[in-house]
């Protein structure tokens, strides 16, 4: 039997990211509610291209966008796609005005596949002749759509389990007042066992999105009934609703970024100090986009294939069908252990947060934050009264400007971390930044290199800049300086390339999506004429004035002599060529190159890079010394 004296502790976690060793197992499962009453169909007129997109266009383009999102990000998240407000029903309860969208070999809630965003992409062409659309509340009629949608979502939802997966329903509409068309008691009934089935559904763990589509000059009334439905209290329906005057554009990448939901990785204990612990979670917020991993499919059913590892031992050649020991040798002995053994020796703390003391933030430079930090929220599912706590320590810090120092330990590599406040910022369409602290891992003092130590000479004087430079290179970065920059705002060109062609392939398209490179320099900002003469200023002030005219000589110069090697190639060639067409041996043997003339003589010497000055006889006897003779 082989066993592992070399990896009894190595740790299984030393070849993976550290950018994504917190991340937990879990999956979300989402229904998207999609309205389908004739108010979805009406054209929205506020576009500055003068085209007419409707309001169901919008929600079919936004729920496939995610969907293609969610394909490369997060593959294993199963959805479900739910019509209300239909003529035609297609569910497993039965019930009228509901049309659960589907494709042949795939569950009602399961992964997204490439057949079903095809096809749920151009469903806007055929939706009228094969779904249909009506109001769902009639006057008269106790038939509700929307009671219905929720009972059937809610169904869905029943796969899987609360505490490995997050539940989420989506719904998209237009109409901030289903039951407007209804009044009395029958109305007030409608909206109570809308509202009781809602509360039930957020009784099993299911949380409610409204993706509201309203008109740029109409808002969107959420307290008529809507707020009372997904739970909206007090100033969460202020922060809910945005700017009138938001336009389409706008309200599609809202949508679009309100479907991803922010989804926890850890749950960690915050020791503050002796005998006083809050508990918080942590998230994260900002990662680096990678291409998906490697899968290898069957040739034949283009499955995927399940690697597997069996042990042989090496001295009979069995399969080895029990667990392979590890063992240390220490004194001529060899000490077993067993997996928690060995787990609990790695174990360097309890994974929870220790505070150690505070800094002001000056003492926090830029070059500490080697990696993307984590965002931490208190919660108070098991402490009570972490929430209160962890505010009162948030504002002494931003009040003090200082940030907190601690300790991290993880299973593997403890960390000394920062932990910053952030203020909240609110804009006219919601929250922009949430208020929390973000934990920066801090770097070890190996991580943090000194150039001019490990490169410059001893005796050597470092460059510095004037005073006339410096202020000249502040000009102009003040001038090109990028307002309001985040890094959201750019996109790897490799990535969406790579992601594009992927696309266009599953989805059988034509023509591979458009790509823009947003990492390209602005050409038409940076021939602005301020920002020209800035550079100008700077150029003469690091170069000096005739440096144009430096550059053009020295580009010319350059030409001039790659004009030059290029005819030495060509004459090389030549000459190579002209010179295999004799047998330069047998004319040696018989006495004839005396025959040859010079140039046919240079053919030779020139193809074998040997001189070609002289008088013909000195090129014959350079050319029989060549061949030996």
């Amino acid at each position: 039997m082989d066993l592992d004296p070399e990896g009894i502790f190595r740790d299984d976690s030393d070849s993976e990211s550290e950018l994504y060793e917190e991340k937990e197992p879990t999956k979300e499962l989402a229904v998207y509610l999609i309205d389908a009453s004739p108010k979805m169909f009406a054209p929205i007129t506020a576009l500055e291209n003068g085209n007419k997109e409707t309001y169901f266009h919008v929600a079919i383009d936004c729920i496939a966008q995610s969907l293609k999102s969610q394909i490369i990000g997060r593959s294993y998240d199963e959805v479900a796609l739910c019509f209300f407000n239909t003529k035609e029903k297609k569910n497993l309860q039965d019930v009228n005005g509901v049309y659960v969208f589907n494709v042949m070999e795939r569950e009602l809630i399961d992964r997204p596949s490439a057949k079903l965003i095809k096809e749920f992409s151009s469903i806007e062409d055929k939706f009228m002749s094969t779904i249909g659309s009506r109001y769902g509340v009639l006057p008269g009629s106790r038939e509700n759509s929307l009671y219905n949608a929720l009972w059937v979502a809610q169904a869905l939802l029943r796969k899987g389990s609360v505490k490995t997966s997050s539940k989420r329903i989506l719904i998209f509409t237009n109409d901030d007042d289903p039951f407007g068309s209804m009044t009395g008691a029958l109305k007030a009934d409608m909206i109570r066992t809308t509202t009781q089935r809602a509360k039930d559904a957020q009784d099993l763990g299911i949380s409610f999105e409204l993706l509201r589509l309203s008109r740029p000059d109409e808002e969107f009334n959420v307290s008529m009934f809507y707020a009372d439905m997904i739970g909206l209290e007090g100033t969460d329906i202020s922060q809910f609703l945005p700017s009138a005057s938001e336009k389409l554009e706008d309200m599609k990448d809202q949508l679009r970024k309100r479907i991803f939901k922010k989804r926890k990785v850890r749950t960690l204990i915050f020791s503050i100090a002796n005998g006083i612990s809050i508990q918080v979670n942590t998230y994260a917020l900002i990662r680096p986009t990678l291409p998906g991993a490697i899968m290898w499919l069957d040739s034949v059913t283009n499955l995927p294939l399940q690697t597997e590892r069996s042990f042989i031992c090496a001295d009979t050649g069995a399969l080895i069908q029990e667990p392979s020991k590890l063992f240390h040798p220490y004194k001529n002995q060899m000490v077993q252990f067993s997996k928690d053994q060995i787990l609990e020796v790695k174990k360097v703390s309890n994974s929870h947060l220790r505070l150690l003391g505070f800094k002001p933030l000056d003492c926090l430079k830029d070059y500490h934050n080697l990696r993307p930090s984590t965002f931490i929220f208190p919660t108070d599912e098991e402490i009570i009264g972490s929430t209160c706590i962890f505010i009162a320590l948030y504002r002494s810090m931003l009040r003090l400007k200082r940030f907190a120092f601690a300790f991290y330990g993880k299973s593997s590599n403890p960390r000394l971390v920062a932990l910053v406040a952030q203020d909240e910022i609110i804009s006219s369409s919601g929250q922009v930044e949430p208020p929390g602290m973000h934990m920066i891992y801090l770097p070890y003092s190996d991580d943090v290199r000194h150039v001019e130590e490990l490169h410059g000479t001893g005796d050597a004087i470092a460059p510095r800049a004037t005073d006339d430079q410096i202020k000249k290179a502040s000009a102009l970065m003040r001038r090109i300086d990028l307002k309001d920059f985040s890094v959201c705002q750019f996109a790897n060109p490799a990535l969406q390339r790579h992601y594009g062609i992927l696309q266009a392939l599953a989805l059988d398209e034509d023509e591979m999506p458009d790509i823009k490179d947003e990492t390209l320099p602005d050409e038409e900002g940076l021939a602005r004429p301020g920002v020209v003469r800035v550079l100008e200023e700077f150029k003469i002030a690091v170069y000096g004035e005739n440096h144009d005219q430096e550059e053009a000589d020295s580009l010319s110069m350059r030409g001039s002599r790659s004009e030059a090697s290029r005819k030495r190639k060509e004459m090389a060639e030549t000459a190579e060529r002209e010179s295999s067409r004799y047998n330069w041996a047998d004319l040696a043997e018989s006495g004839q190159l005396k025959d040859l003339t010079v140039i046919e003589l240079k053919y030779y010497l020139t193809a074998h890079n040997l001189p070609v000055t002289g008088k013909k006889e000195a090129l014959i006897s350079r050319i029989l010394t060549h061949l030996g003779k």
